[in-house]
């Protein structure tokens, strides 16, 4: 195994920024002497959060409907609150976990609460990070909190301007296997199954 000493920085440029990300390279001396350049985009972290709800919690069969009025319905069992949204970028609709951005100053456990409230208008009463770990460490400077919420309450829906969202609920016991059926993503799968290596699902 090479050590970080063994590799020579002898360039960092960034080549374009966005309101999402930069992009750019580190151009480096390898351990054998040569010279490669390093492509990254470096996004601000962001998380995913897995958040169940009480089956005494009343939830809100609509997207346009408020999770706490009077077309909610009741449910059996305790599940797990998803979003379904279309994804430009692969141009696909996916059942996804709640997620977001960490803004400067939060933590993660802060960004999965007012991320959960924004997205789907529950606010969590318990928040615990399960795990932080660094995304696609090949191509990206991206790191990602996976966070447990619980004891949800209903509150108030925000979109940012880009989020057209479709709130669902999926039973504990079928998360797993619904996060598997195609399209699938990286984020959900990762954090249900973390959740469930935890003995929370």
């Amino acid at each position: 195994m090479t050590a970080p000493d063994e590799w020579e920085l002898l360039e960092e440029r960034t080549e374009y920024e966005t309101g999402w990300y930069n992009g750019g390279f580190d151009r480096l001396e390898q351990p054998d002497g040569s010279e490669k350049r390093y492509y990254w985009a470096d996004l601000p972290p962001a998380v995913v959060v897995v958040a169940r709800i009480d089956a005494s919690v009343h939830v809100a069969t609509e997207d346009t409907a408020d999770p706490a009025g009077d077309d909610a319905e009741p449910i059996d069992d305790d599940r797990l609150l998803f979003v379904e949204q279309y994804r430009p970028t692969i141009r696909e609709t996916h059942l996804e976990l709640p997620a977001g951005i960490v803004e400067d100053g939060e933590s993660y456990t802060e960004a999965a609460a007012r991320e959960l409230e924004e997205e789907t208008g529950f606010r969590p009463t318990s928040t615990a990070l399960l795990q932080e770990y660094a995304v696609a460490t090949g191509v990206l400077r991206h790191d990602r909190g996976v966070v447990y919420a619980e004891g949800l309450e209903p509150g108030q829906r925000e979109h940012d301007n880009n989020e057209f969202l479709e709130v669902t609920t999926v039973p504990v016991d079928e998360a797993v296997g619904r996060a598997r059926e195609a399209p699938a993503n990286d984020s959900t799968l990762s954090a249900l199954l973390l959740a469930k290596e935890d003995g929370l699902l």
